[in-house]
């Protein structure tokens, strides 16, 4: 009996050791998997630049939606509703595509191994990498949900762009995120483009927390009606480069959206470190790397869990 509970135990560390995420997931399964999305990845971004912002923030919006498992890239079905249509994403979020494409590249390597979920952790860092940001050993195992999840993705797991200091540091503690992640994630603003309907109430607002001549600039391309799709950088200094100039940006009241410049200006306790990341990139970058690989763990699907998609569009 003795010998048999340790058997037991010993089959149970095994399945738990199977189940966790680790940069060498793949290295005896599919030893070219990272490198076949890299590839994929990189010629995506090479044709449009701005494909690291979209890439970066798609991983964002499948992890805080149920976990870190390619919801997210599901379309609707007559009995399942997508999360492409929720609010936050419906004609805003991008690289649906660029992940299909390092799907099939890497299906045409190893099929049937390699999950969806995977690649768009993979795809975000690669995107990082490309544009000068930091470089991060991304944490493979992950497995593909069975459904979407749009009644949560609208349920306020997604950040809306108006959210307070205190309703985006509540989410983010629902995540496991701390401030300091918090912060550091809302860098990746150093890089992408929003829409006009996202930040036109900032700009008319007449408030003391704007600059105004930053706000000047904005109204030009962002009147008070009409063009709701019409984009400006996140960050107009050097908008399609990882640096640390989104916190100069905030420190100077040059945040484009609410939630931007909700991170300094209050008081609160986001305004430290606003100011350290603006004056130290190596401690920004080492906080953003550090916080992504932490978002990547959010209810991640392991071990036999959900499944591996064929596609990513779809459920097998």
């Amino acid at each position: 009996m003795a010998i048999f509970k340790i058997l037991v135990l010993l089959l149970s560390l095994s399945c738990f050791c199977q189940a966790q995420l680790s940069p060498t997931f793949y290295d005896q399964r599919c030893p070219n998997a990272l490198s076949t999305i890299r590839s994929s990845i990189r010629t995506a971004i090479s044709r449009e630049r701005r494909m690291a912002a979209s890439l970066i923030r798609l991983h964002f919006h499948d992890c805080f939606v149920n976990g870190c498992d390619a919801s997210v890239m599901l379309v609707a079905t007559p009995t399942m509703e997508s999360e492409r249509d929720a609010v936050a994403n419906f004609q805003s979020a991008r690289g649906f595509e660029v992940i299909d494409q390092a799907k099939a590249a890497v299906e045409s390597v190893c099929p049937g191994v390699v999950s969806c979920a995977d690649i768009i952790a993979v795809a975000a860092r690669d995107a990082s990498e490309y544009v000068g940001g930091p470089i991060y050993a991304v944490k493979v195992g992950r497995r593909d949900s069975t459904a979407g999840f749009r009644a949560i993705a609208d349920s306020g797991d997604l950040p809306n762009f108006r959210a307070s200091l205190d309703e985006l540091a509540d989410l983010f503690l629902r995540k496991g995120l701390n401030t300091r992640d918090l912060v550091a994630l809302s860098g990746a603003h150093t890089l992408g483009q929003a829409q006009c309907v996202t930040f036109r109430q900032r700009l008319y607002d007449n408030s003391s927390d704007i600059d105004a001549g930053f706000s000047s600039t904005r109204k030009r391309r962002c009147p008070v009606n009409g063009g709701d799709t019409t984009l400006a950088p996140l960050d107009q200094v050097t908008p399609n480069s990882f640096d640390n100039n989104y916190y100069r940006n905030l420190m100077q009241k040059k945040g484009l959206l609410e939630t931007d410049q909700v991170l300094f200006g209050s008081g609160a306790s986001t305004d430290s470190i606003v100011s350290e990341y603006s004056r130290n990139p190596s401690r920004f970058a080492s906080d953003f790397e550090a916080a992504m690989i932490k978002m990547g763990d959010i209810q991640t699907l392991t071990g036999s869990a959900g499944q591996i998609r064929r596609i990513c569009t779809a459920v097998n």
